[in-house]
């Protein structure tokens, strides 16, 4: 069974992330995107962390990996941005991956370059 707080926390960042893309539309880069959603959380009082690294557990060492999930929500929900054409297999198994490896249950793909966001958002669950 899910935390109840993982829905308010995903419905907060869905409405905060509609905003920006309304604001904004589609056509520009990942890290304009990332900016303006950041801001738009921190005006809605929404806790995140930024570029959190995400070290790779192997043989029973930590290994620092370069991966950083984008941003983490309220220390439980990982968003994985993307300003691409499509959404392919791999974005989605890059955030599975990343849950596996943060202990978090639920996810956010988000792709801001779609005309209606909604079309542009995938939540994955493990």
């Amino acid at each position: 069974m899910l935390n109840p707080q993982i829905n308010k926390v995903t419905g907060e960042v869905i409405g905060a992330a509609i905003e920006v893309h309304r604001a904004l539309g589609a056509g520009l880069l990942e890290r304009a995107y990332r900016e303006c959603l950041c801001k738009e959380l921190s005006l809605r009082g929404v806790f995140y962390q930024r570029e959190l690294p995400m070290p790779i557990e192997y043989k029973g060492l930590t290994l620092e990996s370069g991966y950083r999930v984008d941003i983490l929500v309220e220390s439980l929900v990982p968003l994985e941005l993307k300003a691409v054409d499509a959404i392919h297999p791999l974005h989605e198994a890059q955030l599975l991956t990343y849950l596996r490896l943060g202990g978090w249950r639920v996810g956010l793909l988000i792709n801001f370059n779609v005309l209606v966001l909604k079309d542009g958002i995938r939540r994955k669950i493990i």
